[in-house]
Parts: C-alpha cells; sequence; structure tokens
C-alpha cells in the first residue's frame, strides 16, 4: 500500500515478498515465533499462559451459559421432556466438538501455520498467497469472506454473552426480568464507551479473573457429576453417532445449537502473535478444557437429575446462595469475551487497512508499551450500533443463538480452505496428504454450516447480511482504488522522461527537500507535475517517496528503507512496512542518513496528491450506486499526513479531479 492521496494506490514495483518457510518440527523453548518460549523466563511464559486464558479462551469460556440449553431445547426437551439417549448424545457432540475443532485442527495444526508468528485469517491469506507464488484471486475472495464473517460475529459475541450473563438476574428475583435488558444496554454501552481509554490496566485482570472463572465452572459441574454419574458414556463417540442418525431433521437442528460450544475458538489463531503456540496450548490443556468439560458434563448430570433444570442449567448449577456472585462473575467474564472481540475487530480493520482492503481510518494508540493496544473510534461506533441493534431484535440469548453459529462456522470454512493450500504449498505435503489431512474438518466444518444453515430464516440471515455489507465495502473500495490507479497512470510522464527534460531546460531552484508520496516510483506523481506547472520552480533536492506493505507481518530494520538515485535532481526512497506495522515516514526516513542522506524533517516538505473523485456520467466500470460508495469512502478515509505520521506544519497537499 502506498499513497498520498484520498484513496491507496497498489505499488506494482513492489519488492517481492521474501520465501518463508513454516516450521513443521515439533514446538522447542527456542523457536523466534513463539513470544511464550523459555528463553523469556519461566515468569514469562507464566504470564502469556494467564493473559491468553483472558483474552483467547474469554468467548468459548462463556459457551456453557447456553450452549447445552439451547442444543437440549433445539432437540425437542422443552416440549416432550428430557429423553436420556439426547441429553448423553449431545453431550457426546459437545465433547468431541471441543476435542475435533479445537484441540486437533486449531490446537494442534493451525497454530504450526504462523506467518512470521502471525495468526488470523488475513494472516493466512497473505500466508497463501505467498506459498502460491503469485496472487490468486480465490485466494482473496475467501480472505475478504473470512475477514467479512468475523465482524458479524464481533457484532454478535458481545450481545449474546452479556445478555445471556445478565438473565441470571431472573433466578434470583423474577422481579428484576424487566431490567434485563437495560441492564444490557447499559453494561455494552460503558464497554464500549471505555475503549476509548485504552485497556492496558484493565487487561491484567482479564486473566486472573478468567482462571477464576474456568475454576468456578470446573467445580460447578464437578458438584453435580455425581447425580447421574452415567454422563461418563458421553465419551464414547457412538453416543453422538446414534443421535444423528436415530433424530434426521431434529438432529441437525440440534447440531447447529452444539455448535455454539466451540464459537471462540477462531481466536486461538488470531492471537497468536500476542500469545505464542505454548503458553496457547498449554492453558487449552490444562485449564480451558478440562473445565469446559467437566461444567458440561455437570450441567447433563443435573438436567438428567431434575428436567426442570432445563430452564437454566448453568446457574442451577449453584447453590442459591452463590447465584448473586455467579451472575456478577459471568457478567465480568461475558465483559471480557467481548472486549477481547471488539480488540479483534479494530486489529483486523488495521490489517485490512494495510492490505488496501479499506480506506484509512483513524487509529489512536492507548499504550505506550504496547502497539498493539489501540482504539479505532470509526470501527468503534459501528460496531456499538450493530450490537445494541441486536439486542433490540432480538431481545434475549436463546433467540440470539439461532443468528451466532452461521458466522463462525463460516470464518472456519474459509479458515480450512487458506490451510489446504499452506499445508500444500508452503508445507511442501504432496496434495493427496494435504486433502487428507485438511478435509474431515473442512467436512465437519460444513456439516456445522448446513445444521446452523437450517436457521436463516430465524435470525441466522442476520451476520450474513452484515458480512455481505462488509464484503461490498472492501470490493468496492478494492476495485475504485484500481480503477483510479489505472486512469490515473494513463495520464502521468514517465519520472525518467521528465529528468531528461528538466536536466535540457532547469527551472528556477528554491532551498530545501521536497518529498512527493507516490504509488509508482516509475512515475512522475501528480502533486510535481502541478507543483512545476504552476509555480515553475523546483527544490534543491527532490525524493519520489514510495510506502508499500508486504504481506508480512513486520519487516526487518535493515530493510526498513533504501535509498536509490536517480539524477543529481532526484531521488527515490522505499519505505516498507509489515501490515501489522504502524507506518511511522519520519522515523522511516531517518534510517536513510546511514546511506547518505542527511534527512532534516525541519528543512523538508512534503507534497502530497489529493484526488478528488467524481463519478463519471457515462462509461461507469463499476454501477452508479457503487461510484456512489466508493466516492463517500475516500472522502471520509483518514487524514493521508496523520496516517503516516508527518507533521501537518509540514504538509503541502495539491488537488486533482478524477472521473471513474
Amino acid at each position: 500500500m502506498s499513497s498520498g492521496e484520498t484513496e491507496p494506490n497498489r505499488s506494482d514495483s513492489a519488492e517481492p515478498a521474501q520465501a518463508m518457510s513454516v516450521d513443521r518440527s515439533p514446538q522447542t523453548p527456542t523457536d523466534p515465533h513463539d513470544p511464550g518460549a523459555a528463553h523469556g523466563g519461566h515468569g514469562r511464559f507464566l504470564a502469556l499462559l494467564v493473559g491468553s486464558i483472558g483474552v483467547v479462551y474469554g468467548d468459548i469460556g462463556t459457551s456453557p451459559l447456553y450452549a447445552l440449553r439451547e442444543a437440549l431445547t433445539a432437540a425437542g426437551a422443552s416440549h416432550h421432556g428430557v429423553e436420556r439417549a439426547d441429553v448423553i448424545g449431545i453431550l457426546s457432540l459437545i465433547l468431541w466438538a471441543l476435542t475435533i475443532i479445537v484441540s486437533v485442527k486449531y490446537v494442534v495444526i493451525l497454530l504450526r501455520a504462523d506467518n512470521d508468528g502471525e495468526g488470523g485469517t488475513l494472516s493466512l491469506m497473505a500466508l497463501a498467497q505467498r506459498a502460491l507464488g503469485r496472487p490468486s484471486r480465490v485466494v482473496f475472495l475467501l480472505a475478504i469472506t473470512g475477514a467479512a464473517l468475523f465482524f458479524g460475529d464481533a457484532m454478535i459475541t458481545p450481545a449474546i454473552s452479556v445478555l445471556s450473563a445478565v438473565e441470571g438476574l431472573k433466578l434470583i428475583t423474577p422481579a428484576l426480568e424487566p431490567y434485563v435488558i437495560p441492564i444490557t444496554v447499559v453494561i455494552i454501552l460503558a464497554l464500549f464507551l471505555a475503549q476509548s481509554h485504552g485497556t492496558a490496566a484493565v487487561a491484567r485482570l482479564f486473566g486472573p479473573i478468567t482462571i477464576v472463572w474456568f475454576i468456578a465452572m470446573a467445580l460447578g459441574g464437578l458438584a453435580h457429576i455425581a447425580d447421574d454419574p452415567g454422563v461418563f458414556a458421553a465419551i464414547n463417540p457412538l453416543h453422538a453417532a446414534r443421535f444423528l442418525i436415530d433424530n434426521g431433521h431434529l438432529g441437525l437442528v440440534a447440531l447447529g445449537a452444539v455448535f455454539l460450544a466451540v464459537t471462540g475458538a477462531e481466536a486461538l489463531y488470531a492471537d497468536l502473535g500476542h500469545f505464542g503456540r505454548s503458553p496457547i496450548r498449554w492453558a487449552w490443556a490444562a485449564i480451558v478444557f478440562p473445565s469446559l468439560a467437566l461444567n458440561y458434563m455437570g450441567q447433563a448430570a443435573l438436567v438428567l437429575a431434575k428436567p426442570t433444570a432445563l430452564e437454566n442449567p448453568f446457574f442451577l448449577l449453584y447453590p442459591e446462595w452463590l447465584l448473586a456472585p455467579m451472575v456478577a462473575l459471568a457478567t465480568l467474564a461475558t465483559i471480557i469475551a467481548s472486549q477481547a472481540v471488539i480488540t479483534g475487530a479494530y486489529s483486523l480493520t488495521r490489517q485490512a487497512i494495510q492490505l488496501r482492503l479499506l480506506p484509512r481510518m483513524e487509529v489512536r494508540h492507548t499504550s505506550a508499551e504496547h502497539s498493539g493496544q489501540i482504539y479505532m473510534p470509526q470501527v468503534n461506533t459501528l460496531v456499538l450500533i450493530g450490537v445494541l441493534f441486536l439486542v433490540a431484535l432480538f431481545q434475549s440469548s436463546s433467540k440470539l443463538a439461532t443468528a451466532y453459529g452461521i458466522a463462525v462456522t463460516g470464518t472456519m470454512i474459509v479458515t480450512a480452505c487458506l490451510a489446504f493450500i499452506v499445508v500444500w504449498r508452503a508445507w511442501g505435503w504432496p496434495r493427496w496428504a494435504a486433502a487428507l489431512l485438511i478435509a474431515p474438518f473442512l467436512a465437519i466444518d460444513l456439516i456445522f454450516f448446513g445444521a446452523n444453515a437450517l436457521k436463516l430464516l430465524e435470525g441466522g440471515f442476520v451476520p450474513l447480511m452484515i458480512a455481505a455489507l462488509v464484503m461490498i465495502v472492501m470490493w468496492t473500495w478494492t476495485r475504485g482504488a484500481q480503477l483510479v490507479f489505472d486512469k490515473t497512470r494513463r495520464e502521468e510522464a514517465p519520472i525518467a522522461d521528465l529528468a531528461r527534460q528538466l536536466a535540457a531546460r532547469p527551472p528556477q531552484r528554491v532551498k530545501g527537500t521536497a518529498v512527493f508520496l507516490t504509488a509508482d516510483p516509475e512515475i512522475a506523481p501528480p502533486a510535481l507535475m502541478h507543483s512545476l506547472k504552476h509555480y515553475k520552480v523546483l527544490h534543491e533536492k527532490n525524493v519520489l517517496l514510495t510506502v508499500k506493505v508486504e504481506n508480512t507481518p513486520r519487516v526487518n530494520e535493515a530493510r526498513r528503507a533504501r535509498l536509490e538515485a536517480l539524477d543529481d535532481n532526484f531521488s527515490r526512497v522505499f519505505l516498507t512496512f509489515g501490515y501489522m506495522e504502524e507506518p511511522n515516514v519520519p522515523k522511516a526516513l531517518a534510517l536513510c542518513r546511514k546511506q547518505g542522506w542527511k534527512f532534516d524533517i525541519m528543512s523538508t516538505s512534503f507534497f502530497l496528491s489529493r484526488r478528488v473523485i467524481r463519478a463519471a456520467r457515462d462509461g461507469r466500470a463499476m454501477p452508479l450506486w457503487q461510484d456512489k460508495l466508493f466516492i463517500s469512502l475516500a472522502q471520509n478515509a483518514s487524514d493521508t499526513s496523520a496516517y503516516f505520521h508527518i507533521p501537518t506544519n509540514r504538509v503541502v497537499e495539491i488537488g486533482a479531479q478524477v472521473s471513474i
């Protein structure tokens, strides 16, 4: 991504990304891609493990609040009575879903597919593109589909999590039922309004609070397994298979609700760069998985012993005197789960901007120590509006559950498809072996997607609509930016021709250095051409600056800046950033001093080309509505100088109109 305009332009001259091999060896303490590696010491590893429990497992850790209840209700238990075979079968489905999807697919396999230590859908896309050795439209479409579905998940998670926790108040006293929605709205508003102040201080408490939550879940479940020890039979997967075979269509409906138990599994992979493989794996194996399994088994045993507990089997695991503290703890846990998703929305949006999928947006850093602690006002507002809309529309966690699974299953299908490419091309496996590895997981994801699709008209269409809107925005932005780039390139002159003309007929020179931001270093930037046309002067030193973003999370400082002299009038500077990095231009330009350029920000002027986009009256490449959408996105993109951290008092903007 490189631009000095209101819309990002593609840099065709970008250097090819360095080949990257994915480590297929067992995790070692000296793995450089693992922040939890032992070389950081046991204290650092323990801190990362605790932190990962709070951030990575916050979402999946709140699923017991509603997953088993919704699955049993979907199977008809609330209408036809609790059948032992149904309870054992659904419990078996939940336990094996956690084992196959989370433990094997994500913890064992996908955590190895890191892109320089980073995970997530867009990181997997970058890894797949590099493995193929060429841009792939299929991979691109898969990635934006997965990213778009995540935004649907980011809106549903806070709504269903907070609602399910606050609904526990009804068990304390039915008189509080009318206040469930207002209290939920207040909590959500407070959560989103607090984002601008940063979460670094609160985040330190996330891990310990979530550990207490998991311990409380494990103890609650353990206390009731004795109600019916026969629940241990659910460990046999035949009970899961028998339930699906015996129940037909109703079994598929219940399967869609069973998937609620694994929502949040994508966070395992997305947060890889923050915590590393080892802490995430140990946290899952030692604390999270055992706690979830014990709690689900305890809920199942309670329902078998006391069928009326189906009303809310999670909270009824605890004695009456513990209800209020558990509701409070559950509310804290759901806030933490929501915070993790909100932070993920910020990170994903920033990655999408760096990869030219979205227009530039304001990014505020809320922590001096952690660059990942960011706040994006526009994203925060849009997600908040979406969450409040969902709460108002569905009114209860049970109704919201019908809309939840389809977004997550869609994301998991995308992840499986991209993982096949990575295993085949990046890891060097034979195609048949890669297919043999990934196909079972893809088949399971497709089955879960089909089961959730049965709830399409009951609310499942909502996350799909959100994802469709995000995809339309991404596609419109990338298509519009390409059209602008192609059109302006036809109207621009090669810098080599301009340099020869200026050498033959030198203009008047003025002191100082002029830096012209350009997407294509082979073409004279519009700002330079307009400056020569109107002012008829040239600075003593003139630099064509191209900012590039590679498909790697970070770039070594040795490769950050490259200086190249063209002639006595012009030089070219290439600044390279990873898509997870902040493009600070002045700081990066200071590195050019080692290459002979005595850069002084106070004697340098930055010239930016501000293009005003207009919809053409005829010969449009996009429909009129898409033209207008692109123009609106371009007009509302954040300021170029702010995005690149260029001091505003050193910036000169020169405008031009472009019709598309």
